[in-house]
């Protein structure tokens, strides 16, 4: 996949070329002048406290702001589309992503597609933003390549590698997981877990396992909630008459059980 960003997108329309295309969908002349006089000829000035700039008069682009805009430049590139059937274009406004399959590791009809727009650009007037536009790998296939095992080459203490882990794996794996894990499959669940056993292996030292930490942020981010009473779901966390453990609530379907709430007020009377 290609994240394509264009260079100041709207300023490119020309008013001349917008109405020959309009003219070729279809609609009527009169529409196409009434939108080119709108386009042409617009005094443009700088307004900053009590200065005022110079007038300036522009016949190119289409007004920043203006609700008319998206819906112009999208007319103005309808024809930025796919030639091969193994790519598409996936378009919203100035944002464009090119989707490409790449079988048996031929890619010239992905390369020739991104040759194709950007001859498209450059007839249409459109500037590529090289320094923003970036590209996405999505593999598919189930061959494991051989990772080498650079870490263990550098002979590092176990406590920097343990710091490593929490810092750039574990904040990728645990992130935002009272919203998510309740609800996983075991099948990911065990995935992940592979990830944290790896982890373990290479650092000769034993991580907490993901259901730990589920409860542990669980308990955690309740607590916050139990204290604060201005917290909209503050009333949910209700203590029984013993004034040592929650009410659990009342949950009819296992997707609901399984959600935060419901885990938190568990985690906190584990925890009791």
């Amino acid at each position: 996949m290609l994240f394509i960003d264009y260079s100041s997108a709207f300023n490119t329309i020309i008013p001349s070329r917008l109405t020959t295309k309009l003219e070729s969908l279809g609609l009527l002349p009169s529409l196409g002048d009434l939108i080119s006089n709108f386009l042409t000829d617009r005094p443009q000035s700088v307004w900053v406290g009590n200065c005022v700039s110079s007038t300036l008069t522009l016949s190119a682009g289409a007004p920043q702001g203006c609700v008319l805009s998206p819906l112009l430049y999208s007319l103005d590139t309808y024809d930025c589309v796919a030639t091969s059937s193994s790519t598409t274009f996936v378009k919203f406004t100035d944002d464009t992503v090119v989707m490409g399959l790449i079988s048996g590791n031929d890619e010239r009809p992905y390369l020739e597609e991104i040759k194709h727009l950007e001859t498209w650009c450059q007839e249409n007037n459109l500037l590529l933003n090289i320094s923003k536009t970036k590209a996405l790998i999505v593999d598919y296939s189930k061959k494991q390549e051989q990772h080498y095992p650079h870490l263990r080459d550098f002979r590092l203490p176990s406590k920097v590698l343990r710091n490593f882990y929490t810092c750039t794996i574990e904040n990728i794996l645990m992130g935002n997981i009272t919203a998510w894990f309740g609800n996983s499959t075991k099948q990911d669940r065990q995935a992940l877990q592979r990830v944290v056993c790896s982890a373990e292996r290479i650092i000769h030292m034993e991580l907490p396992d993901l259901q730990t930490i589920y409860y542990k942020r669980c308990q955690t981010k309740a607590r916050r909630i139990v204290k604060d009473p201005t917290h909209p779901n503050n009333r949910l966390f209700s203590l029984l008459r013993s004034g040592k453990r929650f009410r659990s609530l009342k949950t009819n379907t296992e997707r609901l059980k399984r959600s935060f709430f419901p885990q938190a007020i568990k985690a906190l009377n584990q925890g009791n």
